[in-house]
Formats: C-alpha cells, structure tokens, sequence
C-alpha cells in the first residue's frame, strides 16, 4: 500500500541538522533568499566548525550576519548573488565572493556552474495535501522545485502564500520544525525632493498600466502617487507596502493584463507585517520563479509596462550605476536591466531610472560626464529610457549623444549645470 501523506511527512521529520548528511562533498548549497533562508539549518552547518572537503553556500540578500560570511568557518565559503548590508564588508576583505548576474538568469547560471547542489529552504507548514509554500521568498529556489533535492525548515511563522512556490514532501529530502519572526523592512527614509519625482513618473503612467517598482524610496512614492489611477496591473519582482493600497482601493486589478490576468504576480515580497499578512492565504498575489518573473521577453508581452527603478549614478552616455559607486560594491544588478529592457519592448511601455540630482550632503552631482572609475553599469545605454530627477525627464532613448548630454545636464542640479556643459565640450560630446 502507498505511503499516506501523513505517514511520508512523518517520515521525512527531521531535525536541523540532519541537513549534514546530505551535505554534497565538496559541492554547493542554494540558500533561500531574504526569509527564505532557513535560519535553524544554517546554524546547524556553521556548528560543525570546519570542513575537510570545502562547501560553498549561495545566497542572495542575507538578512543576518553569519560566521561564514567572515571566512570563521574552515572549508565554508560564501558566496552572494546580491550583497546585503550584513556580507558587504566581508565581500570588501576578500572573504566572500559575489557573482555578477541578471536576476533573471541566476537559476540557469546556478544550474550551469554548481556541483551537485543541495536547496535548503525556509518554508511554511505542510497542508493537507502535503505542500510546503516558500511563502515570502520564492527567486531562484522556486526555480528549482523538481530539479534538485530539497531540505525544508518549517518555519510556523512563515505565510503560506500561492503560485509556482509549492514543494511538495515527495520532492524533499527531509524537513524540520522552526519557529521565530519573519525579519519586516520598516519605510524608507525619503528626501524632500522625492515628492517631485515620484510625481514626474506618476502623471507620465496610464490607466491600465501593469507596474513594475524597484527598491527605493521613489518608487514607494511613485506607487503613493497612482491612487486615481484606473485599471492597473501588477508584475513585479519585489512585492512592497505600496501595492497593498492600490489592491485594496480597487485601483489595481490586473483585468488589462495579457498575461496572469487578475492576478499579481511577483517573486519576493518584503516589507511590514500588514505586507505579510496581506499576502497571507491571498490567492490574488502569485510567487513565481525569479526566471520568469523578470524574463524580459515575458515582461514585453505585458502592454503599457512600466518599470521604475533607482540608481546611484548616470553619466552623459546614459549608463546606470546602480550597485557601486567605483568599485566599492553595495549590492548587485538585481532585476533593474531585465525590467528596463523588457519595458522598452512592450508595446506602450516605458522604463524610468530615477535618482536625485545631487549626493545627499549636496556636495557632488549624481548626472555625471562619466562613472566613478571601476563603477559597474548596471542597465547600459541602448536600454536606458527616461532618466528623472526633480528637475525633469530626461528621454534618452533614441536619442544621439549630443541630445542624452543636454537633456541630462538639464536635469541637473542647477549649481552643476555649468561646470556639466564644460566637461560636456572637454569629452567631445557637445562641440
């Protein structure tokens, strides 16, 4: 007779670190990203406090300070997809390493350059039907749900939630039991000038949109800004505060979608415990896999898509440094290029990069003739659309050299403008 779901969850009961037996032999693990990672397990693989035969853990935006992102345990090393506050300065003394990527290509670049790679998840509790849901963060461990083996923490306050993030107990090795809060983002400070770029993007969106924000605190103020808008959709690669409103008001309902229709859909979700308990059991938001989320060709069937972002810095050129400022990295590429070119190649659509026109201390222009030396090009020229500041929109695309440096410069701090228009003649770019 066939083991009952009952009889296999209980089969499969484990404890954290029963996870080091299926540790691969100098091999890989994926961690969950954000409250993905299933915190009592890596406790139990930092525990054993070296390793003969090295193991690499992969993870994206780390949500707590761990031994082995310091290199504290022999044989363990870090390796992050996207820097977060708590492996930036270990990635900086040389004992972790970061990976560049397009967030939507991580599963395929995981898939090609690991070694026998091990899924450690945090997820919520099974239901009837022997489903655990990756609740909050599905990214690249979704991607991998039927492809590699699986070791679960149940963690009882994670919220289940719905869509291309359920792993059943026949696809997992084993799971634990966990029991701590879920880590909330509170509100981003804002600047006073926020308001008047928010309301620069907002007026420029149409009825019937689907929206996609970055991280930021423009984007939030952007989506503050769309409550007498009409018809709107959601597909996003991060699920914020700011959605909640815009559901709940009636203001958001997807009907104009081709795609997901009526639905929104998203790979994380990050932000307050109101966030957490909306996308609770609300099969009206869907977790999919971050390589589909932010394919580029997929977002392009979406009409009228308009991706908002933030960046650090924007040279004559229109190239976005996003994740450094010279070489010294802050996080990575994220989803911000996929979103950018798949919102140029909607029919409708358009892609906004946002930033202030000046550091906060007002010291420095953030319009700049060229990048900081090392920095990185997050979203490259040929994709770059609308660059705004609170002084204006600046359309890029399409345009020649000549005209991206004047619209940018006149975009630019007033206090800059003039010193811009003459390094603009000393590169070559106005004559």
């Amino acid at each position: 007779m066939a083991a009952t779901i009952s009889d296999q969850l209980r089969e499969k009961r484990r404890e954290a670190g029963d996870v080091l037996a299926h540790l691969p032999v100098g091999g890989d693990v994926i961690v969950g990203a954000y409250n993905g990672e299933p915190r009592t397990v890596v406790d139990a693989i930092e525990e054993v406090g070296e390793f003969a035969d090295p193991v690499r853990l992969h993870q994206m935006l780390p949500v707590r300070g761990r031994d082995h992102f310091a290199g504290k345990v022999p044989g363990l090393r870090h390796v992050s997809w996207f820097l977060s506050p708590h492996d930036k300065d270990p990635f900086h003394r040389g004992q972790c390493d970061l990976v560049p990527n397009n967030f939507s290509e991580v599963p395929a670049l995981m898939r090609r350059t690991l070694r026998d790679p091990l899924v450690i998840v945090a997820a919520s509790p099974p239901d009837a039907h022997g489903w655990f849901s990756l609740g909050l963060n599905s990214e690249y461990s979704a991607a991998m749900i039927g492809e590699l083996p699986f070791f679960v923490e149940v963690n009882a306050q994670m919220p289940r939630t719905y869509g291309e993030n359920q792993v059943h107990v026949s696809q997992i090795l084993g799971w634990c039991e966990a029991d701590y809060p879920v880590v909330e983002m509170p509100p981003r400070e804002g600047r006073p000038e926020d308001a008047k770029i928010a309301e620069l993007v907002a007026e420029r969106i149409p009825d019937g949109a689907t929206i996609q924000a970055g991280i930021g605190a423009i984007p939030d103020h952007v989506l503050g800004l769309l409550v007498d808008h009409r018809e709107l959709g959601i597909h996003t690669e991060l699920f914020g505060p700011g959605f909640v409103d815009l559901i709940e008001t009636g203001v958001v309902t997807g009907s104009r979608k081709r795609t997901h229709r009526n639905k929104a859909i998203t790979t994380s979700c990050s932000g307050t415990a109101r966030l957490y308990e909306f996308v609770a059991e609300n099969p009206g938001v869907e977790f999919w896999p971050v390589d589909q989320t932010n394919d580029p060709k997929l977002v392009s069937q979406e009409p009228n898509f308009n991706a908002i972002n933030a960046t650090i810095e924007v040279d004559f050129l229109g190239q976005c440094a996003s994740e450094s400022l010279g070489s010294d990295y802050w996080s990575s590429s994220g989803g911000q290029p996929d979103f950018a070119r798949g919102a140029v190649l909607s029919e409708g659509g358009q892609a906004f990069i946002v930033l202030h026109s000046t550091t906060g201390d007002g010291a420095a222009s953030r319009i700049v003739p060229r990048l900081h030396p090392g920095a990185a090009v997050t979203t490259f020229k040929n994709i770059v659309d609308n660059v705004v500041t609170e002084y204006g929109v600046a359309e890029l695309r399409g345009s020649s050299i000549a005209e991206r440096t004047r619209r940018l410069i006149d975009i630019a701090h007033p206090d800059f403008r003039d010193d811009l228009h003459r390094e603009a003649h000393d590169c070559g770019y106005l004559v």
